[in-house]
């Protein structure tokens, strides 16, 4: 029998576990549906759009600050990218590093993306970059020992303050298309 003691709660983890098998949204893609409603934005983590891609908080973060990148296709890898898409996506993880690095002070960054449910895609079919930022010394004990992340921030409030600061680098901004 496990001691009480031992058990560290993560019920906000649900709604992520949820999630995964959500398949009451059209297309079971909630990248998709962000795409879709613009006027949304702030209530979606939604940072901003361009034309062929958007910048948006990760609602369950490996630390404060994770945005993903996704472009507004449908698709689940990188050879399915026309070419101004995937350039599109990496200039945005370029802005999204340098409004990072002047709001969060980041010291480092991991950025990637994961293909496939088996290495770790939490949504296998919409390709998307994860850009997370780190500092020296981040890895603590709770990661190491306890198998949890601790965030220091809320969601809304980075949401604030990054969005804030996407409006003063004048960081692009367009209205979404719709896709299918």
């Amino acid at each position: 029998m496990s001691n009480p003691s031992q058990n560290l709660w993560a019920p906000w983890r649900m709604e992520y576990i949820d999630r995964l098998g959500d398949r009451n949204r059209p297309d079971g893609c909630f990248l998709c549906d962000y795409w879709a409603d613009p006027a949304a934005d702030a209530r979606n983590l939604v940072l901003w759009r361009t034309a062929e891609c958007m910048v948006l908080l990760n609602r369950f973060p490996y630390s404060n600050g994770h945005l993903l990148i996704a472009p507004a296709v449908h698709v689940a890898s990188l050879e399915q990218l026309e070419s101004s898409q995937m350039a599109e996506m990496m200039a945005l993880a370029r802005d999204a590093q340098t409004l990072l690095s002047r709001t969060v002070g980041a010291e480092g960054f991991n950025l990637g993306a994961n293909f496939g449910r088996c290495a770790g895609a939490g949504l296998p079919d919409h390709l998307h970059l994860h850009l997370v930022p780190r500092w020296s010394g981040d890895t603590n004990y709770m990661a190491v020992v306890g198998d949890v992340r601790v965030i220091p921030q809320a969601l809304d409030a980075s949401y604030a303050q990054l969005r804030a600061a996407a409006e003063q680098m004048s960081l692009p901004r367009e209205a979404g298309r719709p896709h299918g």
